[in-house]
């Protein structure tokens, strides 16, 4: 047993503050890693302050993992200390339902272990994330970070990269596809980049007319603002396929209309309430509304490779962790472009 430091909360009202936490020492197919880098998700704000009323305190959030490796158990065979590595919102599942032999273990039908706010089935508790100095993990969800990548930059595509990564594969998103990427986030902004490398003719969709630039800038081939309605009826039946990335309240029947017949809009972004839908605007033209969540650890890993290939990564703000708490209340007012990272720094003994 090996102790981390780590900024952790007490209880949805107090902010992160310093911690010292519990590490298990690697057993044979674990690996442990110094965390370098670590991407602020809006997930870690929902489950640190109990959002979703399920979490136990205290909380480490964290799952935009960049380390290097410290120290592997005997039975490791792909990595070796010092080697770069990563995991991301996964550290666990069942390995042997039919997800996880199909390698999706994120629906594993025993539900995955998640970085944090999980059952420890180690140490008993809780699952610590990555805002700590070092953590322990079984090979089997570590991935191995490609050279040439920045570092930090690198971090997000652990949960915002492969989010949006995962469903544009599964729904083989290609050059002969007229794809629209709603909202220009966290996750939007790799959407459109991805989308963009795939081929695909993209078209960004936003609220805001100041991000028109930003959205060119990225890939995007045009973008449109969503609140004018003759920019959205010159699209209306044309797409292939409509990632939405927004997890605020909106309207998702102006986006089901821009649909072509088999078209599909899937769902990345998680708003708070229900969101109504008019059947019609499945019926006809024989739409589909599906969901995706991050991706399996293969997939992870293509998606690291892929980004090395295309010279991928996130835009970020750097960060001291001192700073996190001041970080998270400026995403509560969309006050970054596009992820806040973590510089781990100073943490490390």
């Amino acid at each position: 047993m090996t102790t981390a430091n780590a900024f952790a909360t007490a209880q949805a009202t107090t902010p992160l503050a310093p911690m010292r936490i519990r590490r298990r020492d690697p057993g044979p197919t674990d690996i442990e890693m110094d965390i370098l880098f670590c991407g602020v998700c809006h997930s870690d704000i929902h489950q640190a302050r109990n959002e979703w009323r399920n979490t136990v305190y205290p909380c480490v959030p964290g799952h935009e993992i960049v380390g290097r490796v410290t120290r592997v158990g005997s039975a490791v065979t792909a990595f070796r200390s010092g080697d770069l590595s990563a995991v991301g919102c996964m550290v666990d599942s069942c390995h042997t339902c039919t997800s996880c032999r199909a390698g999706l273990e994120q629906y594993c039908l025993s539900f995955p272990t998640f970085t944090y706010n999980s059952a420890d089935r180690h140490l008993g508790g809780q699952t610590y994330g990555g805002y700590s100095s070092s953590i322990v993990v079984d090979q089997a969800f570590v991935l191995r970070v490609p050279a040439g990548l920045d570092l930090a930059a690198t971090a997000p595509l652990l949960c915002a990269g492969i989010t949006t990564y995962s469903p544009l594969r599964h729904w083989h998103v290609g050059p002969a596809h007229k794809v629209g990427i709603v909202g220009l986030g966290g996750l939007g902004h790799m959407g459109v980049k991805f989308a963009r490398a795939f081929g695909a003719q993209v078209v960004l969709f936003t609220t805001s007319p100041r991000k028109i630039a930003d959205g060119l800038r990225l890939g995007a081939h045009e973008v449109v603002v969503s609140s004018d309605a003759a920019a959205m009826e010159k699209h209306r039946a044309s797409f292939d396929f409509i990632l939405d990335a927004v997890s605020a309240d909106h309207d998702i029947n102006a986006f089901l209309s821009l649909l072509k017949l088999d078209g599909t809009l899937t769902l990345v972004g998680a708003p708070e309430h229900p969101m109504p839908v008019a059947s019609f605007n499945l019926i006809l033209p024989r739409r589909h509304l599906a969901g995706s969540a991050i991706g399996g650890i293969a997939e992870t890993q293509e998606m690291l490779d892929f980004c090395a290939l295309h010279n991928i990564v996130s835009d970020i703000e750097l960060i001291p962790i001192q700073r996190i708490n001041e970080a998270w209340e400026r995403m509560l007012k969309q006050d970054v472009r596009y992820r806040f990272v973590i510089d781990m720094a100073s943490l490390r003994p």
